[in-house]
């Protein structure tokens, strides 16, 4: 089976596993959070992935740097939801730290590639 561009890239891979992170840590989340701070904290989280994979395959760098744009904001998301997450305390502070570590990472990761697709000729 072939691989897609996108699948290829270190910024999508490290997205797809905090998706699979964020999903294992809102499971002790409440029920009564189930469509709150849960299921808005894994849409940001898989909309980063899907915001990826379909940047960098549009032809034009605008296009390109719209759906980055958008990923970046989606990560920008779920730190939103990681800091409401321990305020409320459904996250404790080890895994607050890790995840936010994680999404601060990937923020910067979306930039660079975003800047690399700009400086392309």
């Amino acid at each position: 089976m072939d691989q897609f561009y996108f699948e290829k890239l270190e910024v999508w891979q490290n997205a797809r596993q905090l998706v699979k992170e964020i999903y294992i840590a809102t499971q002790s989340f409440p029920e009564s959070e189930r469509f709150g701070i849960t299921d808005q904290i894994r849409k940001a989280s898989v909309n980063i992935t899907a915001h990826i994979a379909k940047g960098v395959l549009r032809k034009s760098k605008k296009d390109k740097s719209r759906f980055l744009d958008t990923a970046f904001g989606s990560t920008i998301e779920v730190i939103n939801f990681l800091i409401l997450s321990y305020d409320l305390q459904l996250l404790n502070y080890e895994d607050y730290l890790h995840l936010r570590g994680q999404s601060e990472f990937i923020s910067n990761q979306i930039n660079s590639l975003k800047k690399s697709i700009h400086n392309e000729s």
